[in-house]
């Protein structure tokens, strides 16, 4: 199967599956020369038909918050589903956004979005309390995140149950440390 996309007056896109979910992109001059090939992924399933979200059982609450602007720049704008909206840490490190459930959830993805500049780095990672009402935290999974604004995945290999959920930002791509989050998602069931 091919797709013929007309791309301006003078080229068109050609998308031709490679396998599974890969497409292969040429761009093509009217004349029919190859101007570029690109091959990228597109996702057939962005969760199990099984998960839901879990953020909306949840309590917040994060580690900073810039300039202590919450109406503007708080927690909330995390959840809102609105792209001109975000939380903003103050700078420093480390910078935390922490999630409880009042009964035990599983966990299975987390979905997270940043702004460019101003994202987690490569040790971020995801933490889960030591017991039952501790205050110390450890390490369940760690998290290398990318400097890019578009939204990144995390599947965790096994489902995670736990009633408390944090991701700890040990650095930032920031130079002051800061993060600004646009979204975060966490999937799975209900206990």
């Amino acid at each position: 199967m091919r797709v013929c996309v007309w791309w301006g007056a003078r080229a068109e896109l050609h998308l031709t599956p490679i396998s599974g979910h890969q497409l292969a992109a040429r761009r093509l001059s009217p004349l029919g020369c190859l101007l570029q090939l690109i091959s990228f992924n597109i996702p057939t399933h962005s969760k199990k038909m099984s998960d839901i979200s879990l953020v909306g059982e949840s309590q917040c609450r994060v580690s900073s918050v810039l300039g202590r602007n919450t109406r503007e720049l708080g927690k909330q704008h995390l959840f809102d589903g609105s792209a001109e909206t975000c939380w903003n840490s103050d700078q420093g490190v480390p910078q935390w956004v922490a999630l409880r459930w009042s009964s035990p959830v599983q966990v299975t993805t987390i979905i997270a979005q940043f702004q460019g500049g101003f994202c987690g780095a490569a040790n971020t990672v995801v933490e889960v309390p030591q017991g039952e009402g501790s205050n110390e935290w450890h390490t369940a999974h760690s998290w290398p995140l990318e400097d890019v604004g578009t939204p990144q995945t995390l599947h965790l290999p096994e489902p995670l149950t736990t009633t408390s959920l944090r991701l700890t930002f040990p650095s930032s791509t920031d130079f002051f440390g800061r993060i600004i989050m646009y979204k975060l998602d966490v999937l799975g069931k209900k206990l």
